[in-house]
């Protein structure tokens, strides 16, 4: 079970400032911990402490780095079990789930160990005129500064490991926010960090009240922020950092195309659609959420969906039979069940699922459901997924591109032709074949466009933001 009570961590130092956060079991609703809380004052000091450690950071050698980022892996796995059972309380997570995103983070702290040491430049031949002969061009990446994380609740290790893991690599000082519903997990994080010889100043985790939070955005002691979290959220964080670099990992309502030489197929297909539909309750960026299907193997496929979205198991994320367990909150739950009854009452029909019950929301299909509604425009973020049919495949395209986000989509096709041409086509950051847009692998490069964000996470591409070039120009003679 989780400690009584979590302190933050401020230049890599536990603070029991407070029990101020109570932090709920998203299951039963009953507090299960309490975390303290960092006031604008803490907040302030971190950042101060994170300019202070820069010249230690940059100093601090990639073998060292790597050294750091090992110790991280061997402790996250001695503490696998820990981690998996304090992210299945704080979220709410099916534990098989929670499992699978504790190895997940083991893999992306094993990538930026890898990074960390082959942090390249380059050679830049200069001489393309006769006035520069003799000139020599080298680039080399160093660290960008201290930087700024604000990372989400649906994936609270992993993502926040997607900003902690490269910074280090990069050789970067960092302080984080942590979402304040599912601190725990960032905060064994920092727990195993304090056990390093990271120059003071590199890390400070710090929960935090939104009032003193601003500090995180507005603050131009950073020189890189990177948010993952909500669209709306995202783009008024851009609008108010200032100079400083912005990463947004925003929000999405993907699209999984199936395309009609899928027949023979099915069975592959629905259970790759119902996983990355209902996974962790539909609560992903990259979660199922439009389902486009050709004509010639619509009915098959309807009915063999509904079967499996039916037979889902709803209830106690500890139990190792649950697929689908609670939303993060009982007014995420209510948010998306008025979505999804303005749907119904502007002509669509739930095919499958539909109740809800306090946080608890079954997993359900649509069809019908009209393109103007909150339900098919916005990002549902909970275990609801949407049927259509089409008979032309660019048609089915440019009804994926008909969206104001732009993360990641699927495509369930035999034909090379129709791989290609959806890869040209899809205005996303990411197109997977013959699986679901819920696919990820941590080293690949992942964001979106539009209202999906700016930026690529993937440990070598967010080493890449964490760093900037410098140039060196040498004359042979003088």
């Amino acid at each position: 079970m989780l400690k009584k009570t979590y302190p933050y961590y401020l230049a890599n130092e536990a603070v029991a400032a407070n029990t101020d956060l109570e932090v709920t079991d998203k299951f039963s609703g009953e507090v299960a911990t309490r975390v303290a809380m960092a006031d604008a004052a803490a907040i302030d000091k971190a950042i101060g402490h994170a300019v202070d450690a820069m010249p230690a950071m940059r100093a601090f050698p990639p073998f060292k780095r790597q050294a750091v980022l090992e110790h991280c892996v061997k402790r996250f796995r001695e503490r696998y079990d820990e981690l998996a059972l304090a992210l299945c309380i704080e979220a709410g997570k099916p534990i098989n789930d929670s499992k699978g995103e504790v190895t997940r983070l083991i893999d992306t702290f094993k990538v930026a160990a890898e990074e960390s040491v082959r942090i390249d430049g380059e050679i830049v031949n200069l001489e393309i005129s006769p006035r520069a002969k003799g000139y020599h061009g080298y680039v080399k990446r160093v660290p960008i500064g201290p930087c700024s994380f604000i990372s989400p609740f649906n994936f609270p290790l992993n993502l926040t490991a997607h900003k902690v893991a490269p910074a280090i690599a990069a050789g970067v000082p960092f302080v984080l926010k942590p979402a304040s519903r599912t601190p725990v997990g960032a905060l064994i994080m920092g727990e195993i960090l304090a056990e390093t010889d990271l120059p003071k100043g590199a890390f400070s985790i710090l929960p935090a009240h939104r009032d003193g939070a601003d500090l995180f955005t507005t603050d131009e002691r950073f020189k890189l922020l990177s948010f993952t979290g909500s669209p709306a959220v995202g783009w008024d964080l851009k609008a108010k950092a200032g100079k400083k670099k912005v990463i947004l990992e925003l929000g999405g309502n993907a699209a999984a195309i199936v395309d009609g030489d899928q027949g023979g197929k099915l069975d592959y297909v629905v259970e790759r659609l119902a996983f990355g539909a209902f996974y962790q309750s539909g609560q992903s960026c990259i979660g199922v959420q439009r389902i486009l299907v050709h004509a010639k193997v619509y009915d098959a496929l309807r009915e063999k969906l509904i079967a499996k979205t039916q037979s889902l198991v709803m209830g106690d994320p500890k139990d190792e039979k649950t697929f689908v367990g609670p939303m993060i909150s009982e007014s995420e739950s209510k948010r998306l069940a008025g979505w999804m009854d303005g749907a119904v009452q502007a002509g669509a029909t739930i095919v499958a699922g539909g109740k809800v019950d306090g946080a608890m929301f079954e997993a359900t299909l649509l069809e019908g459901v009209k393109r103007d509604t909150d339900l098919y425009r916005k990002e549902a973020f909970g275990p609801v997924a949407i049927l259509e049919r089409f008979d032309d495949f660019e048609a089915a395209l440019a009804t994926v591109n008909d969206s104001d986000f732009g993360l990641q989509a699927g495509v369930f096709t035999d034909s090379l032709a129709h791989a290609h041409r959806a890869w040209d086509a899809l205005e996303v950051g990411g197109v997977v074949i013959n699986d679901v847009p819920s696919f990820r692998v941590d080293n690949m490069p992942y964001g979106g466009v539009k209202d999906s964000g700016l930026g690529r996470e993937g440990v070598r591409y967010a080493i890449e933001d964490m760093t900037e070039m410098r140039l060196m120009v040498m004359r042979e003679t003088w």
